[in-house]
């Protein structure tokens, strides 16, 4: 089954949005404690499981519309 258009952009906006405030939450909280490249290694951490838990939503809505 294929998607719209449209709720692929909503998606794709969900995933950026969500990404970005995990980002900006991770910084929050440990931003100034510990030195920068470890904070972007967290982030990177953070923001990489977010994003496999959001493909796997995307996946599972696809896959119970068949």
């Amino acid at each position: 089954m294929k998607i719209s258009p449209r709720e692929a952009l909503v998606y794709v906006v969900v995933t950026l949005s969500s990404l970005f405030l995990t980002a900006y939450t991770v910084h929050m909280l440990v931003g100034g404690l510990i030195p920068a490249d470890r904070e972007y290694h967290y982030m990177g951490l953070a923001c990489s499981g977010v994003a496999i838990v959001i493909g796997f939503m995307a996946w599972d809505v696809v896959r119970r519309r068949r």
